[in-house]
């Protein structure tokens, strides 16, 4: 269930173990400052660095899935073409834990062209774009990332690639 912190427009919470945010909210122009800066957040906040300052744009489910020391975290967001895609994984790769993940795999379906990177996950782009064909889900980039805990997983990462999608289509309401 999620808990909103003290501040309008953001939300931090818990489902179970696994941490759910969104990243580069915008606070209500209320609440900025003279000139149109968001006033300083005070310390200890418990907010993510750069949140309150960025629009709207990537909900992201972390640490969603751990085998054999490999966590998975799955995120996503609107976008419209390859360049806005660009753009969501350079804002989740801000994180600097996201930065330093093993993989960072991804797909759309951008204007009715299925894309996809696998990032070094061998199969798992085609996994994830086979997922969102069948939720008919368009114009929308998924991101699954893997930080590899040393034991190869053989053919249950893909067993938890598509369980990270679903976990995100059913979070986000966008599932069948």
């Amino acid at each position: 269930m999620p808990i909103e912190a003290d501040n309008p427009g953001y939300i931090l919470g818990w489902a179970g173990h696994a941490a759910i945010y969104e990243i580069g909210l915008t606070r209500p122009k209320a609440e900025l400052g003279k000139g149109g800066s968001a006033p300083a957040r005070p310390v200890g906040s418990g907010l993510p660095r750069g949140v309150g300052t960025k629009k709207k744009s990537m909900q992201v489910f972390d640490k969603i899935i751990s085998d054999r020391g490999s966590r998975y975290a799955v995120s996503g967001g609107a976008a419209k073409n390859r360049d806005e895609v660009a753009a969501l994984l350079a804002e989740l790769k801000r994180n600097k834990r996201f930065a330093k993940a093993t993989h960072n795999s991804w797909a759309a379906i951008l204007g009715g062209e299925p894309v996809k990177d696998d990032d070094g996950e061998t199969g798992a782009g085609a996994l994830m774009l086979q997922m969102l064909e069948r939720a008919r889900l368009q114009d929308h980039v998924v991101v699954v990332t893997r930080w590899y805990g040393g034991k190869h997983l053989g053919g249950d990462r893909f067993r938890h690639v598509a369980d990270a999608v679903r976990h995100y289509l059913r979070e986000t309401g966008l599932g069948d």
